[in-house]
């Protein structure tokens, strides 16, 4: 029952989104637009986008240690971003059931995701403080809601590398709480406190912590390719760095919101927005916003479905792993950003 009420929300959301989004612009302006992409910028943009992927899946695979290979945690990777078009958001719980294949401990796994989360949100921040700071009558509030959001980033990542270099205060911590509240000694907060601490551990190292955060720069700059390219095939250079800077932003942002189907919507808004920031009318931001939303939701099918025939593993197969694990006390991983 649960499902089917935020199955419909989903769509329903994603309608009223989508239709805030085309409000006001020709249906045939739109589609005169899309007629009009260069399939060879478009070409790029696909090519920058699984660049893109192949990068988060070698990010993901310093977080765990080197305990898969190049190849596998790119098609669970890719596996995940594919299941994370549904309504459900099922990708980020599937694809820590799928590690434990490898010999990785659920939570262990889910905790390395949570550390992605952290870094991408983080750096989405600071895109986006960049990008404020060039646009003309940003409101104030606005700027210092995503300085804080970059603080609380900056903090966040700190703890975690203070934990990992510093284990014995995490279990300290736990212990002072647990002697605060007994009731919490009834709660399997130890065994899930180490798993964390497993999942964190390869940030202790200096060299995989430089390497965690490298390549997420270098997967987002990827993103902003992926960007770039598209509004290229739309013959689009007006203010297009600052745009790119916003879109993407912007757009990571919307993809968080967990009631949408495969973030429609939300996404295309996110995008006219960004245009609306910088001066670029709604006939071109839309088309923008639609093929830029579709090369990245194109990538993630063509590549998660590879990934599902080179694991051996059906979409049903995924789906029974992501109910099962999900039952697991705190096994749900939140979804902030791509």
């Amino acid at each position: 029952m649960r499902r089917t009420v935020f199955l419909i929300a989903s769509i329903f959301v994603s309608a009223l989104f989508l239709w805030l989004a085309l409000r006001d612009v020709p249906t045939d302006e739109i589609l005169a637009r899309l007629g009009e992409a260069n399939p060879v910028w478009l070409l790029v943009a696909l090519v920058c986008a699984t660049i893109g992927l192949w990068t988060r899946g070698l990010r993901w695979r310093v977080l765990l240690n080197d305990r898969v290979t190049p190849v596998a945690s790119f098609n669970m990777l890719c596996i995940a971003m594919l299941l994370n078009q549904l309504p459900l958001r099922a990708g980020e719980v599937a694809r820590s059931a799928l590690a434990t294949r490898s010999g990785v401990p659920f939570f262990t796994a889910a905790t390395s995701v949570l550390v992605e989360r952290l870094l991408d949100t983080l750096l989405v921040v600071i895109l986006l403080a960049a990008a404020l700071t060039q646009v003309p009558d940003a409101e104030p509030a606005i700027t210092q809601a995503a300085a804080l959001f970059g603080i609380a980033g900056v903090i966040a990542v700190g703890v975690l590398l203070i934990f990992a270099r510093r284990p014995d205060w995490a279990r300290g911590l736990l212990a002072y709480f647990e002697c605060l509240l007994p009731l919490l000694e009834r709660l399997p907060l130890r065994s899930l406190l180490e798993n964390i601490l497993d999942g964190i551990q390869p940030l202790a190292s200096p060299r995989r912590a430089a390497e965690a955060i490298m390549l997420s720069i270098v997967s987002w700059a990827f993103s902003l390719g992926t960007f770039y390219a598209t509004a290229l095939s739309l013959r689009i250079h007006e203010s297009l760095p600052l745009m790119t800077l916003l879109s993407v932003s912007m757009a990571s942002f919307a993809i968080a919101l967990p009631v949408s189907v495969a973030a429609i919507g939300p996404f295309e808004g996110a995008v006219r927005l960004s245009g609306d920031a910088v001066g670029l009318s709604a006939a071109l931001s839309l088309p923008l916003g639609l093929l830029f939303h579709g090369v990245t939701i194109a990538s993630y099918a063509i590549w998660g479905a590879v990934g599902l025939v080179m694991m051996g593993v059906s979409f049903g197969d995924v789906m029974k792993s992501d109910r099962k694990s999900s039952r697991q006390p705190g096994a749900e991983v939140p979804a902030v950003v791509k």
